[in-house]
């Protein structure tokens, strides 16, 4: 090969090593400036896993009630789980299938039995009855 190939071969390394240097040093400096926000949208990001079967499932069999609720609130299934509405039978499944934790699960069966009474008995209308099920 040409000496002048490998030399410019050794410089492109030597150039790429420090630009990458910058760069995870840059990162590592900016870790404590993220704001509040980030910190807390991705709070309870950490209760979001992958099911066997490739679907994101909420996990928090191991935390305290009230956390379970607020990871809940927190989680994109809420989202998914509210666009179901109004086939309470598939919300009862969604819950039982893509939430881990029996607390959580058995305050969110109770929501939906008790939002499908009052909105099949016409004490609620749709809006109503989505409002109540958003609220844990």
């Amino acid at each position: 090969m040409d000496k002048s190939f490998i030399f410019f071969l050794i410089i492109g390394a030597v150039f790429f090593y420090f630009v990458m240097n910058v760069i995870k040093d840059t990162e590592m400096e900016n870790d404590p400036l993220r704001d509040a926000s980030y910190q807390q949208e991705n709070q309870y990001a950490q209760y979001m896993k992958t099911d066997s079967i490739g679907q994101d499932i909420l996990d928090v069999s191991f935390v305290d009630p009230a956390t379970q609720i607020k990871a809940w609130n927190a989680s994109p299934l809420k989202t998914e789980f509210l666009d179901i509405f109004p086939d309470f039978d598939t919300m009862r499944g969604f819950v039982k299938n893509r939430v881990r934790g029996e607390e959580l699960v058995q305050k969110l069966l109770q929501r939906i039995d008790k939002a499908e009474d009052k909105f099949f008995s016409g004490l609620l209308n749709a809006e109503q009855t989505k409002q109540m099920l958003e609220k844990l």
